[in-house]
């Protein structure tokens, strides 16, 4: 017998409650790809009724036999969140002071 003490009902639930949750969490972008055709439509159709949005022109490409598209989608939150982001590090270097050797290369890339 082991005296290891047994798993608790409630933490095993939530383990597995936070797990379905990261796996049906939507990814902020998606590339969809695959052969022009209806499939593909149909594949963007269902991306846009889940809440996605167009970002960017679509690619197309020929392969030899057939052409291959993609096109990208995001979530409007994450777009977002992202311009947020830039406008929120945007406005912290506008607090900072520089001088002339920061502006003239003495600063780092």
């Amino acid at each position: 017998m082991s005296n290891a003490p047994a798993a608790s009902p409630a933490l095993n639930e939530a383990t597995v409650q936070a797990t379905t949750q990261d796996s049906e969490e939507k990814l902020a972008y998606r590339l969809i790809t695959g052969p022009d055709d209806r499939t593909f439509c149909e594949r963007i159709s269902a991306a846009l009724a889940e809440g996605y949005v167009l970002h960017g022109s679509p690619s197309a490409t020929w392969n030899g036999a057939n052409v291959i598209v993609a096109q990208a989608v995001v979530l409007p939150k994450a777009i977002a969140t992202a311009d947020a982001a830039v406008a929120i590090a945007v406005d912290q270097l506008g607090n900072q002071d520089f001088n002339e050797e920061d502006i003239a290369g003495g600063g780092h890339a």
